[in-house]
């Protein structure tokens, strides 16, 4: 009796938690073979992602673990530095979070432009797809985003000729179609994840046709597990490092919050308290760079699977966590089964739901400027990386709110052969000189012109300059001196 007083809603979030679980396992080895570490570090960060950050306040239903929007960043950073410096980077990047979540800095990350966020995860689904279908064929991947796209043609045409790539691009596919069709299965047997189900029966297929496809390395658990040496921490000091650690703290940060946000909409219970959220994923993320993992993020695959699974409490996400431990200490062996085309095309089903083709044609007609910036930004990632991309979506972003917070508008109240009575308002800033002048240079300059300007919320000094000298031109041209009138002050033009 005493049990259930402590613990109301342990049968739902009993239930729940092996549900998250069964829809975690694949996707922590998937992008963890996919990001071109072990596939146990896959599993060592979605063990602390339940246990660590999710014993933690924050989102009390929120799941996290190892990303596919990640993927591609953490990719670049072990081609780039070497696996032994991940460590390094995660771990800096989860003191970051920590750091930032005890500024209370968590809540600006909801100021975001939500077309940049979703032009960063339709980049990096672009690339994913892109990347996941030479592992689908069992062959390397270019080094670069573009060069990945450009040479997709070509894997194809060779796929072809090379019985051993087709049948693996097969499994690939047949997996992506039984994920894709899972939904239409009846309700008892949907019961079982459709990642999963599409991966245990991949595996089977492998098993009991001998297909000629690569399957996972295992390495154990312990042996997979690197903790960073000091001289990892040497590399902070160079720009392109501190620039990757940026890349890492602003989209794991990002996604995770967005992920709060998106999660407190699915359930009536305490909504995210963001602070703490940041403070548990930076917590979380700092565990997982002691132990060399993945670095981590609140995951909405697997929080939607937990809210609709029953979950009250933190407790589901807490054993999930539980389950993924003992499955990686049990059964190890079982991951060097599943076959490296399957888990390919998990993470191309993953990488297409990255992409926002449904909102995309509806923002273009409401709100072109969202939907270049979207465009934009998904496109640099792709061609240039991942941070630049990131940077130039947000660029792009700053200039479009400073350009629509500069709207004016000139208005003639009155004209008549006595005078001209125009007022100004909205913002007077640089940006919108070009259309000031050339509506004030539009009035009549045969008239006395009177020009309220008490309509402006904003005049800053570029545009207060190209007032006062545009009424002493206006002035010159032999009629009375331009009056200037804000706030009951009235002025006139020498």
């Amino acid at each position: 009796m005493d049990r259930v007083r402590t613990f109301p809603y342990l049968r739902q979030d009993f239930a729940a938690s092996l549900v998250v679980f069964l829809v975690a396992l694949p996707l922590c080895v998937g992008v963890a073979v996919a990001s071109g570490v072990p596939a146990e570090l896959g599993l060592v960060t979605g063990i602390v992602g339940g246990i660590v950050t999710g014993l933690m306040r924050g989102s009390s239903l929120q799941v996290s673990g190892p990303a596919a929007g990640l993927t591609v960043l953490v990719f670049e950073a072990v081609q780039s530095f070497g696996l032994p410096a991940l460590g390094a980077i995660v771990l800096t990047t989860g003191l970051l979070q920590v750091g930032m979540g005890a500024l209370r800095l968590g809540r600006w990350f909801r100021a975001i432009s939500i077309s940049v966020v979703e032009g960063m995860l339709a980049g990096i689904g672009l690339v994913l797809i892109a990347g996941q279908l030479y592992a689908a064929a069992g062959v390397d991947a270019p080094v670069s985003g573009t060069g990945k796209v450009t040479g997709i043609p070509g894997l194809l045409v060779d796929a072809v000729s090379s019985p051993a790539a087709l049948t693996s691009l097969a499994l690939g596919a047949c997996t992506i179609a039984l994920v894709v069709g899972w939904n239409r299965m009846p309700k008892r047997v949907r019961a079982v994840p459709g990642a999963l189900a599409a991966v245990v029966l991949a595996t089977l297929a492998t098993l009991a046709f001998d297909l000629p496809v690569e399957t996972v390395r295992v390495q154990g658990l312990l042996d997979a597990v690197q903790v960073p040496a000091l001289s990892e921490f040497g590399g902070l000091a160079t720009l392109s490092l501190l620039g990757t650690v940026a890349a890492f703290t602003l989209i794991a940060s990002a996604e995770s919050l967005f992920s709060a946000a998106a999660v407190d909409r699915l359930h009536d219970g305490p909504r995210t308290q963001y602070d703490k959220e940041l403070m548990a994923q930076g917590t979380g993320n700092t565990v997982c760079g002691i132990l060399g993992a993945l670095p981590m993020t609140a995951v909405i695959v697997r929080s939607s699977a937990n809210v609709q699974a029953g979950a009250r409490t933190r407790a589901s996400r807490v054993l999930h966590g539980v389950w993924l431990l003992l499955f990686a200490a049990l059964l190890p062996s079982a991951l060097a089964l599943i076959p490296l085309p399957a888990l390919a095309g998990i993470l191309i089903h993953a990488g297409w739901k990255l992409i926002p083709l449904r909102s995309l044609v509806p923002l273009w007609r409401e709100h072109r400027g969202e939907a270049l910036i979207l465009v934009v930004t998904a496109v640099a990632i792709v061609t240039i990386n991942m941070f630049e991309g990131v940077l130039i979506g947000l660029a792009l972003s700053v200039a479009k709110a400073a350009w629509d917070a500069s709207h004016i508008k000139l208005e003639v109240v009155d004209s008549s052969p006595d005078g001209v009575r125009a007022r100004l308002s909205g913002n007077a800033t640089f940006l919108r000189l070009p259309k000031i002048l050339d509506s004030l240079e539009a009035l009549p300059d045969d008239r006395p012109v009177s020009l309220d300007l008490s309509g402006l919320h904003h005049l800053d000094h570029a545009c207060r300059t190209a007032l006062e000298n545009w009424a002493e031109r206006h002035s010159s041209s032999g009629t009375e001196p331009v009056r200037l009138t804000r706030d009951d002050v009235v002025t006139t033009a020498p």
